[in-house]
């Protein structure tokens, strides 16, 4: 979950990132995140039951390997 600070009308920075899972905050230096963080943006299709739905969301590290070790075909490196 990202939260932004409008510096101008036409202008946001990132202000806070908040792990969606867990709720750990992601430090953040004028507008640049301290730690990396998954950021997933996903527009659903017509063939879904979310028929242009867009759902956001931030993982933190930690949150994201818990995420994958669930996987039941692992990933590929």
């Amino acid at each position: 979950m990202r939260q932004y600070t409008e510096i101008l009308k036409e202008t946001q920075e990132i202000d806070r990132i908040i792990c969606n899972k867990c709720g750990k905050e992601i430090p953040v230096l004028k507008g640049v995140p301290q730690e990396d963080v998954l950021e997933v943006e996903k527009r659903w299709g017509y063939f879904s039951d979310k028929d242009n739905q867009v759902d956001r969301f931030d993982l933190c590290e930690e949150c994201y390997d818990e995420l994958v070790k669930s996987f039941r075909i692992k990933m590929r490196n």
